[in-house]
């Protein structure tokens, strides 16, 4: 069995570049910056800062071309998946991104009410990039926290427990 899966917690460097391919599928592009941190043999406190290339597609591409802004914080979940071509002065040129399957936004949202902002969307797995089929979309099913109230994680706040 293979695995290649990445996830990673960071701020966009960028905004994200928006465009539409002769198929019609929407793509976004974008980089997000990471940290590392740690104290070396002398004792020091080291910093490196890793950027990574994401590519979004499809609604997911929409979302992040609506939400996402420089320097928000974002959860992005993907695989890794490295373009090669022959660049115009004829050298072989090499590219790794992280091919976004779900976005979480983690800033808090400027107009929000009771912190209850959090994007979560996760585009449908397997999805093959040529494809001209209809793309199917998984969303979040809310209903299921609908039914008494009673179902919520212990960390969400149900609205109609506030006394005021």
């Amino acid at each position: 069995m293979d695995l290649n899966k990445a996830m990673i917690i960071g701020r966009l460097t960028r905004d994200p570049e928006i465009r539409t391919i002769p198929s019609g599928q929407t793509v976004a592009s974008f980089s997000v910056a990471t940290n590392l941190s740690w104290t070396d043999q002398s004792g020091q406190r080291q910093e490196k800062v890793e950027f990574h290339n994401i590519v979004a597609w499809r609604k997911l591409a929409d979302i992040c071309g609506q939400y996402l802004k420089k320097g928000k914080k974002v959860y992005i979940e993907g695989r890794l998946q490295t373009r090669d071509w022959v660049g115009q002065d004829n050298i072989k040129r090499y590219r790794t991104e992280i091919i976004a399957t779900n976005m979480i936004m983690l800033d808090r949202a400027e107009n929000s009410q009771f912190g209850q902002n959090q994007s979560n969307y996760k585009s449908p797995q397997n999805q093959n990039i040529e494809s001209n089929s209809e793309p199917v979309i998984e969303v979040p099913d809310d209903s299921k926290n609908q039914q008494t109230g009673k179902q919520q994680s212990d960390d969400e706040i149900n609205v109609e427990d506030i006394p005021f």
